[in-house]
């Protein structure tokens, strides 16, 4: 069956129980190959017989079906079902755009499943969309806005629509001043038609704060080798915002900012990372004094 991420489905319920179910290609790019999934169903309590399915070809000229243009059935009894597959081979010289293939159905009711009636025709119109290229696409996610001395994720997914693809480069290209904990060129031997590959990195902010909003370009170039071994090239240009610190800023990780100090995530909140562990003993015993001193004055008095 043709995958359900890039198919449409038609469905018929016609004369005497007989259910079709077309599953076609959205889109099929000229030069390559397309499949149509045919699959009927006799829900009706009679017999059928002489089924046939037969697409016309003149819709696409030089248009190829395998294993061929027509499928037959001798008999399909009650409650029973066939399903077969139609490859559609486009010409490299198609026409772009849509086009309506027409497929002609007919059956023979067998009445009381003895009497075969006179044929059933029906006529379906399967649109094709012919287009020149494969379809490559790519998804970034990453935060809206980011701030100084922080880390952030950022995850780039390529999904090939139409073919497999091989020899595949993932390159993120950071503005000036952002580094990045993880790799900046994945590499792929080969994606899969319809099955995505995500690749994660952490973007590290400078540590310097700013104080005004700017957008910050990162781009992201996609090299692959289709299917016919042409060398093709995509890319993608995202913006995030880089702002001020607020007062306090919870991190990707699970740590806090609280003014110019950072809790990290994996410790409690009595270690608070930028002040010296000296210090907070010094201001831990400085406070035990006071507390003693005012109590020694209390007594006094």
């Amino acid at each position: 069956m043709v995958p359900d991420i890039d198919a449409e489905t038609i469905t018929r319920n016609l004369e005497g129980g007989m259910d079709i179910q077309i599953t076609y290609p959205e889109e099929i790019v000229v030069g390559r190959e397309g499949v149509i999934s045919i699959l009927v169903k006799n829900n009706g309590w009679e017999n059928k017989e002489n089924i046939s399915f037969g697409i016309s070809l003149s819709a696409i000229p030089g248009l190829i079906t395998e294993p061929s243009d027509k499928i037959t059935l001798e008999k399909l009894a009650q409650g029973g079902s066939y399903g077969e597959n139609i490859s559609l081979q486009i010409p490299s010289d198609a026409s772009l755009g849509v086009h309506y293939l027409n497929l002609k159905y007919s059956h023979v009711l067998v009445a009381n499943n003895e009497t075969p009636k006179p044929p059933f025709f029906h006529d379906i119109a399967i649109p094709l969309t012919i287009k020149k290229d494969p379809s490559v696409t790519i998804h970034t996610k990453m935060p809206e806005s980011i701030f100084s001395n922080a880390e952030f994720p950022i995850e780039i997914e390529v999904l090939s629509k139409d073919i497999d693809i091989t020899n595949v480069g993932i390159k993120i290209i950071p503005p000036k001043d952002i580094e990045f904990r993880g790799e900046t060129l994945h590499t792929f031997s080969n994606i899969q038609k319809n099955m995505p590959i995500a690749v994660t990195s952490q973007i590290i902010t400078p540590v310097k704060e700013v104080n005004t909003e700017y957008k910050l370009p990162f781009q992201i170039i996609v090299t692959y080798t289709d299917d016919i071994g042409l060398d093709k090239e995509d890319s993608q240009t995202v913006s995030v915002v880089l702002r001020p610190r607020t007062f306090m800023e919870l991190t990707t990780d699970g740590g806090i900012w609280i003014g110019s100090f950072f809790i990290a995530p994996y410790v409690s909140l009595g270690t608070i990372i930028g002040i010296p562990a000296g210090a907070i003993i010094s201001l831990l015993i400085r406070k035990k004094q006071n507390s003693s001193k005012k109590r020694t004055k209390k007594k006094k008095l």
